[in-house]
């Protein structure tokens, strides 16, 4: 039982689990107390141990049937000789030739080792740092295709080297056998190729949505931001500055109201000198408000940044509400530009920013590539104090969307709020990743108009 749990424990940590020494010897530790002939209590008792967060729940329910049902090895004299036969194959798929970079993993995964080949997928859903990180690098253009094609070839030539040697030893295994081990070998290969093509464990269920906004600026508050006419945009920032009026007066009042804190006893019995000793008067310690802090992300590549430029006036015009604001603009690799915001009036920073020089508009949109540069030069500025705002469509040209990146940033941030100006029935569209990253955040909300902006700031604030 130990050999399997060890087995399992680094079949996980391939899938991207983060499970340490201490988590398996308590696991260890832990199985002698449950009934393992009951399969809830035995699940119940690895899940607890080495999925710690929702993704890796969802991970470890893709993982546990794969390992315990599909790749299960049978204890009969059936298997034992199919395992033998197993092993000779496992050699041949190994040593064919022209050689080819997966068919290692492949004949592991067939024999009933699946670490190599779950440690080459998870390779493929995050290039890392010293990967893809120039224009032109890996996971540009069509990534996610490119990086799978060649592993797809090599299923298909295993398949085509497993049936050529049950044609080549049909006289020396026995017919029963060779049927066994026929369907054995097809189970595991098309087991590797629905492995392959999935983009997402089943199971990671999207959070609710918010429901549409109240309309409570009119016709105008309906128009999208990118049909707007020279006149309503000139309207529409006469509403945003009477609206970020009104919500820094009742922000102001919320902290005002919350500003006691627990009574102060010695400050009371002071107090109570004046009154012969008869507490009259509750005093209460002082409590400073507690303003979050607000990171944002903006792409602002196409008809994306004629919507976020909006939200980015909002937020910079209620700074006072938090204690700091710090944006990012990007394209494919991310860019500090929170000191335009504090140089210039914000108008004049929008469009220092639309001229500066370090954001590439001419390169492709890239939100895996950004994802690993913050990660490399910015993940500090992230802390449980933080509230991440995502703006954009989530469209990345096919590249590597880096989903276990934007997972970290969720669980070092007070929570991640994504706002997505495109039409909700396009987002599972064409090069959208909006499917990858969705399930990761705390909130996706549609922002198109000012209503939809206005409830979603509303929120945020109060």
């Amino acid at each position: 039982m130990e050999t399997i749990i060890l087995k399992f424990a680094a079949s996980a940590r391939a899938t991207g689990m983060r499970i340490s020494t201490a988590e398996v010897l308590t696991c260890l530790e832990m199985i002698p107390h449950v009934d393992i002939l009951d399969e809830a209590q035995f699940k119940t008792v690895l899940r607890s141990n080495f999925a710690k967060s929702r993704l890796e729940q969802a991970r470890f329910d893709h993982l546990y049937p794969l390992f315990f049902h599909e790749l299960r090895e049978d204890l009969d004299a059936g298997s034992m000789e199919i395992a033998a036969h197993l092993e000779t194959l496992r050699r041949e798929i190994s040593e064919v030739d022209p050689p080819m970079q997966a068919m290692t993993a492949l004949a592991e995964f067939v024999s009933g080792e699946p670490q190599a080949y779950l440690t080459m997928l998870q390779e493929i859903r995050s290039e890392g740092q010293a990967q893809g990180d120039g224009p032109g690098g890996k996971g540009s253009n069509l990534g996610g295709l490119v990086r799978r094609l060649p592993i797809l070839r090599s299923i298909q030539r295993a398949r085509e080297t497993s049936m050529a040697f049950l044609d080549d030893n049909w006289r020396d295994i026995h017919w029963e056998t060779r049927k066994e081990l026929k369907q054995h070998l097809e189970r595991r290969l098309a087991t590797a190729q629905r492995m392959l093509t999935e983009n997402n464990p089943p199971g990671l269920i999207p959070l609710e949505k918010k429901g549409p906004a109240p309309g409570l600026h009119g016709e105008l508050g309906d128009i999208p931001f990118a049909n707007l006419s020279p006149g309503e945009i000139v309207r529409l920032r006469d509403v945003i500055a009477k609206l970020t009026r009104k919500l820094r007066d009742m922000s102001t009042r919320r902290y005002a109201a919350r500003s006691r804190g627990v009574p102060d006893i010695k400050r009371t019995l002071r107090a109570a000198t004046r009154t012969q000793g008869i507490p009259l008067q509750l005093k209460y310690r002082e409590k400073p408000p507690r303003k979050g802090r607000i990171v944002v992300f903006c792409d602002v590549s196409g008809s994306v940044w004629s919507s976020a430029k909006f939200m980015l006036t909002v937020l910079y015009a209620l700074q006072d509400c938090f204690d700091r604001v710090k944006s990012f603009v990007f394209v494919d690799e991310p860019i500090n530009v929170t000191h335009f915001f504090d140089d210039f009036e914000i108008n004049q920073a929008l469009a220092e920013i639309l001229d500066c020089p370090d954001i590439n508009y001419a390169a492709s949109t890239d939100y895996g590539r950004m994802l690993r540069l913050f990660k490399r030069q910015y993940m500090d500025t992230i802390n449980k104090k933080t509230t991440v705002i995502m703006i954009g469509d989530g469209r990345s040209n096919y590249c590597n969307p880096e989903e276990d990146i934007l997972e970290m940033i969720r669980d070092r941030s007070r929570r991640l709020l994504w706002i997505n100006p495109e039409n909700e029935k396009f987002w599972h569209s064409g090069d959208s990743e909006m499917a990858a990253y969705e399930p990761l955040c705390n909130e996706v909300r549609h922002v198109e108009n000012l209503n939809q902006l206005a409830a979603f700031i509303r929120e945020i604030v109060l």
